[in-house]
Formats: C-alpha cells, sequence, structure tokens
C-alpha cells in the first residue's frame, strides 16, 4: 500500500534477532512509568484551562489494586465548557486544511512511535494487558494516524473541481438539466463541529486514538471522555492527548474530560452543539444514546461499535493444529475482554473430541498471574464485577451443560481477580450462547450438516467478527456468501476472530455491532466525520 505500512514492534525486534532488547526495554518503561506518571493526580483538560474539581475519581489497576493515578471527576457544568471551548475552535482548526492537518497526525504518530514502552508499560499497568497485546496495541494507534493521515492525503481532502458549461445555448428561464455559463462546481467534504469520543476500557490506547484522529483529521474538534466509571483506563486518554497537543493539534480543538457518563458522556449526546458521537462499548449503551438524542429531535452522527458474540466454525476437514492455535488467542487473549474475542465455537461431530483434547492441551499452558512478568500470557479481570459475572456464567454452565475445562478463581497472591481460561459444552439456544460476557468464557456446540453450523453461526444480534477452519473451497464459497459478520477470518492461525490491522482488515459491525456499515482502520471510515457540499460558481 502506497504511503502506508504498519508498524509492528513486536515482530520487528524478532526478525532482528533482539526480543531479548524487546523485554528488556519494556521492563525499563515499566520501572520508568512507576516513577514518573503512576500515582500522580491529573486535571481535566478544556482549552488552555487545566481544571481541578472537588470530587475525585481514583483508577486502581486490575494487576494488585494499587493506585495508577487520581483524576477529576467532570460534570455536566465542566463538560459544557469543554463544548463552548471546541466549538469556538472549530473555524480555525478547520481552516487549517486538509494537508496541515494531516502533517500533524503524522508527527503524532512519531512521537508515540517514540515513548510506545511507555505508553505500553502504563497501558498493562492500567487494564492488565500483558506486553505483546499492550505494544500491539500501542502499535494499532500508530497506525491508525499514519493510515488516517495517508487517507486524507492521497484523496486531496476528499474535495474535487468540475466544469459544467452551456456551450454557448442561452436559455431565458432554467429548468432541471439547464446551465448558465459556466458553472464551477467544488464538490466539497465538510466536517460537522464538535465531537465527543466515548472510549471502552478495553482498547483505551488505540480506540480512543482511532476515534478521536477520525474526528481531528477530517477537520472536527473533540472531547475525549475515557472510561472513567468502574472500569477506568483515564491515565491512557491523559497521555494520548498530551501526545497530540506535543504533536500541534491546538489546545480546545482537543480536550479531555475525565468523569461519569451519567454526566460527561450524557451531556455530549443530550448538547445540541455537540454534532456527532464516535463510542465504542455496549450494544444497550450504544443504541440507548442513539434513541436518546433523536427523541430529543438533534440531528446528531453517531458512528458507535457496539460489540459481538463472535462464532468460529470449525469442520472435519480443518487443520487441527491451526485451528486450535487460533481458537486460543481469539477466545483468551486479554482474558476475553475484547469485542471481536471468540465466545462461540461449532465444532463437526466427528473432530469435536480431538479438538477438545488439543484446546484443554494449550489451555493447561496458558500462564496466568502478573501480565508485567514476562512469561504471563493471561492478566486479570478489569473488575469485581467481571469477576461476579464469570462466576455467574460458570455456575450456569455448569447447571446447563459441562465444564470441559476451568471455571475457577486462580491464586496468584496478588489483589486482582485473576481466572481460568473455560470451555463449556452446551447446546446452541442456551443464555450463554447469546449474551455477550467479556470473559475468557468459550461455549461449544457440535453439528453434522455445514448448512446448520452457519445458522447457528447466525443465530445472534451481533454480527462483528467470525472464522472458519476448513479443507474445503466450497465451504469457503458458502460461508463467504452466507456468514453475516462485518469481520471474517477463514483458516487463520494467528487468531480466528481477532487481530485486525489496519488498513487490512477493516473492523465494521454487522447488525447490532454496528450502525454506520463503516469500520475503523477502512478506507471509508473518514467519510463518517464528513457531510458533502456541492459549492457552484456560475461565471
Amino acid at each position: 500500500m502506497n504511503g502506508f505500512k504498519d508498524v509492528f514492534t513486536y515482530l520487528s525486534y524478532v526478525s532482528q534477532g533482539k526480543e531479548a532488547e524487546f523485554h528488556e526495554l519494556f521492563e525499563q518503561a515499566v520501572e520508568k512509568v512507576k516513577k514518573e506518571y503512576i500515582g500522580k493526580e491529573y486535571p481535566i483538560y478544556i482549552g488552555e484551562k487545566e481544571l481541578k474539581t472537588d470530587a475525585k475519581l481514583v483508577e486502581k489497576s486490575p494487576i494488585d489494586g494499587s493506585t495508577v493515578c487520581i483524576c477529576q471527576k467532570g460534570d455536566r457544568e465542566v463538560t459544557r465548557k469543554g463544548i463552548e471551548e471546541a466549538k469556538a475552535a472549530f473555524e480555525g482548526w478547520f481552516e487549517l486544511g486538509w494537508n496541515k492537518r494531516a502533517a500533524i497526525m503524522r508527527k503524532a504518530a512519531t512521537i508515540i512511535e517514540k515513548n510506545r514502552f511507555e505508553l505500553a508499560a502504563v497501558l498493562s499497568i492500567e487494564n492488565g494487558k500483558n506486553r505483546l497485546e499492550s505494544i500491539g496495541e500501542v502499535d494499532e494507534a500508530i497506525n491508525f494516524l499514519r493510515y488516517y493521515a495517508y487517507l486524507l492525503t492521497s484523496n486531496k481532502g476528499y474535495n474535487q473541481t468540475v466544469k459544467l458549461t452551456s456551450k454557448g445555448v442561452k436559455i431565458k428561464y432554467g429548468f432541471q438539466g439547464s446551465v448558465t455559463k459556466t458553472e464551477v462546481v467544488e464538490q466539497r467534504m465538510v466536517p460537522y463541529g464538535v465531537f465527543g469520543i466515548l472510549a471502552p476500557f478495553n482498547f483505551p490506547v488505540s480506540i480512543s486514538t482511532g476515534m478521536s484522529i477520525g474526528a481531528l483529521v477530517t477537520g472536527n474538534t473533540a472531547i475525549l471522555k475515557p472510561s472513567s466509571t468502574g472500569n477506568m483506563t483515564m491515565l491512557t486518554g491523559i497521555m494520548i492527548y498530551k501526545y497530540l497537543i506535543e504533536a500541534g493539534v491546538p489546545k480546545g480543538a482537543y480536550n479531555v474530560i475525565t468523569g461519569p457518563g451519567s454526566e460527561v458522556g450524557d451531556e455530549l449526546v443530550v448538547n445540541p452543539d455537540v454534532a456527532g458521537i464516535a463510542f465504542t462499548g455496549s450494544k444497550d449503551v450504544g443504541k440507548s444514546m442513539i434513541k436518546k438524542a433523536y427523541d430529543l429531535g438533534l440531528n446528531k452522527v453517531f458512528v458507535v461499535e457496539m460489540g459481538g458474540k463472535n462464532p468460529a466454525i470449525v469442520t472435519e476437514t480443518a487443520n487441527i493444529d491451526e485451528a486450535a492455535q487460533g481458537i486460543i488467542s481469539a477466545a483468551f487473549g486479554y482474558q476475553g475482554q475484547k469485542c471481536s474475542a471468540l465466545s462461540r465455537l461449532y465444532v463437526h461431530k466427528k473432530v469435536k473430541d480431538v479438538l477438545a483434547e488439543e484446546l484443554v492441551r494449550r489451555m493447561k499452558e496458558l500462564t496466568i498471574g502478573d501480565p508485567l512478568k514476562k512469561e504471563v500470557y493471561l492478566g486479570p479481570l478489569i473488575s469485581e464485577e467481571a469477576y461476579q459475572r464469570y462466576v455467574w456464567a460458570v455456575n450456569l454452565g455448569q447447571k446447563d451443560g459441562k465444564i470441559i475445562y476451568g471455571g475457577k478463581r486462580f491464586d496468584t497472591g496478588l489483589n486482582g481477580y485473576y481466572v481460568e481460561p473455560t470451555l463449556i459444552e452446551l447446546k446452541h439456544g442456551h443464555e450463554l450462547f447469546k449474551k455477550e460476557l467479556f470473559l475468557p468464557i468459550l461455549v461449544m456446540d457440535s453439528f453434522e450438516n455445514f448448512n446448520n453450523a452457519i445458522n447457528m453461526a447466525n443465530d445472534t444480534e451481533y454480527g462483528l467478527t467470525a472464522g472458519l477452519y476448513t479443507g474445503k473451497k466450497e465451504e469457503i464459497d458458502e460461508f463467504r456468501r452466507r456468514i453475516q459478520a462485518g469481520v471474517v477470518y477463514v483458516n487463520r492461525s494467528a487468531s480466528a476472530t481477532t487481530g485486525a490491522m489496519v488498513g487490512y482488515h477493516p473492523f465494521v459491525g454487522w447488525k447490532s455491532s454496528g450502525f454506520t456499515g463503516k469500520g475503523a482502520g477502512s478506507r471509508f471510515y473518514l467519510l463518517q466525520f464528513l457531510r458533502e457540499q456541492s459549492f457552484s460558481v456560475s461565471s
């Protein structure tokens, strides 16, 4: 792809024989950020102001319950001030022009790349990802910055000029299809105004960056609200803000307000001076925001991704080793706390037992513990609420089906919620096949007929990701025709349903997983933050 190339930090170090150096750099970064960033108090950033409030938010690490940071508890009044600043900054930021805005984003990418180990270290401390997941997420943020800048510049801001001529024909009165003199028509893509950016806890670097840049590079101004209630991930949001300001985004054009969704988030949704919302989170929250805005008569733009209940199918001709590898990665990476995580598995009856045996063998090998340690694959669940959901799901699976492996809390000696990866055999149609869990729990059923397997895979209100393992081309072709999901992988050993790469796998949700039919990291993503205008001048 001319003009854009993905960054893959870990793979780059390994390919150069520098894996030990990679781990040393991460561990040095952990020690540095603990001294320089962790445990400190941070303000709200609105325009040129750094605000503090009487009420505070204390963010705790899921690793051991230690304090990550102390932030301000913003409210509606503070949010309105932020909206005023963003609205005032809009014209100047838009008039800067697409080329200069893109250059700022490329500079931001370079700044983050320079600080990637520090940002990844904070991310691991903040939400419990292992170092490979964290550095991969930081890489994705860098890739979003460069890819969206590339898209905007290669498409010249999505603007073009065309000319119409009357060809010398004179008319007295106009009619449909008539042209007077010569018309020069500028076909423009124009930003909407102020966007609220409502970010999730599970990808607080890459998704926060991607949504923010979608708004900013196209000329909108933005207010970032990091996840600030329950599952708090505020420090990485503040760091992203500082990197973008350092790169040249004006204060006011980008702002960050920490605070509960019930006040900060809701004010962004209902305030008429906010033109759009970019949101990643649950289906229920996403749909309630859309309904609330439209019920108020607000013509607000929503760019939303709303989770998934993602299936994979393994047929009798599948490569079992590759399927098992992809299933483990997709179901249990970051403790299953991904909207793209594999949570439903449909296996041909003839290979169910051998696949289950291979999955259990691999699950037993997964190291559980402090994600800051090099050897650890599975870190903690994000919160006690997530753990209680795990207990509920395991108990239900045990009552109605069979726990093939897992289902227990794991004692690490740390003050966090560490659990075993869990495989449960149930019948399709059970509640655990329908409810998005956001946990390291995989439910499995068998099939004999491939047509039925696809029907079961599609039997969900979600449509985000899906995977297939098979040795038959005709099954691949049928899967392509019929599967109802936006991100689809076939015979992918790296991961059955996760790991979309910027510029290659548009991350788009169908059905209740999305709203616009356009995906992050795709060539159409930026168009969601722009509206068309034809500007015609006759001479």
